[in-house]
């Protein structure tokens, strides 16, 4: 009879001057879950975070280049595990938590669980984050029919096949857009389950910046839609372009059709030039919509040629 396979669980830590909070953060964790490892990624902090992080017992890598992007992007590359629990090293989100979390994703088969942040005290969340993390979803959930309520959370937990599938292209917190796009493209298993949040301990910083960050993340979603629904984005353009040119073509028309003259020489241009730039944008959405579901079947067989979660294989 063949023995199943320890699930190998690690749970990762990305931090950038958090040595007010990493040691408990690492503590509470190697409490929750014996059976993990516990990585701290220190993204060039410049107080005692990796000091902090070793004493607790955690295993410290460093990543030069700043921003959570290349912190996650080294993460999934340089760790090896059956299950991936990524959390922030603020000490916002609850270690106990975890075995919860991580049992839902093994038992429902999933690739991805998001830790939905409830009961949060006003002091936790800025008004600003709010309603950008609201705006974001928002807009997440209508273009990719997304069922996601809270996509900016960084409590998650990843299956390997998920970690060892994913391309990510970001630099700084647009991260967690591009973590749940790549869930949401390729159809995997995903959920979201409630957990208490917590405003951060005093001594510890916010290092997200209201507008700067949620101007990152409004383009990458701009940019997303671009390369996974580009029929969408540039028949937007199409439409748009076709419409200006028939209102301004109007009055010409009427005067030409009573007249037999054009008096407006550069406004019927320009209104040529506008229906060839839509015609331009609709050739462009339908060629590359078809590079995008090649890519996309690519990105499929990739991502099933890694062992599902509690796969024999």
């Amino acid at each position: 009879m063949q023995q199943q396979r320890t699930t190998s669980i690690a749970v990762v830590v990305p931090c950038y001057n958090e040595e007010a909070t990493v040691a408990k953060v690492v503590t509470d964790f190697r409490l929750a879950l014996p059976q993990a490892t516990v990585w701290v990624f220190d993204n060039a902090s410049t107080d005692a975070t990796v000091e902090r992080a070793r004493e607790a017992g955690a295993c410290v890598r460093h990543v030069p280049l700043r921003g959570k992007g290349h912190v996650v992007r080294r993460i999934f590359a340089d760790v090896e595990a059956d299950v991936y629990v990524l959390v922030d090293g603020d000490d916002t989100y609850p270690a106990e938590s975890a075995p919860t979390l991580i049992n839902a994703l093994l038992e429902q088969h999933l690739d991805m669980l998001v830790a939905r942040r409830v009961e949060a005290p006003e002091d936790a969340y800025r008004s600003g984050h709010r309603f950008g993390n609201w705006l974001l979803t928002r807009s997440v959930r209508t273009i990719f029919s997304s069922s996601f309520t809270d996509m900016l959370s960084g409590y998650r937990v990843f299956s390997r096949r998920y970690a060892k599938s994913f391309p990510t292209h970001a630099v700084g917190f647009e991260i967690e857009t591009e973590l749940t796009v790549h869930a949401l493209e390729l159809h995997m298993p995903v959920d979201e389950l409630d957990v208490n949040y917590r405003a951060r301990p005093e001594g510890s910083t916010s290092k997200l910046n209201t507008w700067r960050d949620g101007w990152r993340i409004l383009r990458t979603i701009v940019r997303l839609v671009k390369s996974e629904r580009p029929q969408a984005f540039f028949g937007t353009g199409t439409v748009l372009c076709t419409l200006v040119s028939v209102l301004m073509a109007a009055p010409l028309l009427r005067t030409y059709l009573s007249t037999g003259l054009v008096p407006r020489f550069p406004t019927a241009i320009l209104c040529a030039s506008l229906a060839l730039l839509g015609a331009i944008l609709l050739a462009c959405g339908l060629i590359l919509d078809t590079v995008t579901r090649g890519r996309i079947e690519t990105k499929r067989l990739a991502y099933l040629a890694i062992p599902a979660p509690g796969s024999s294989r």
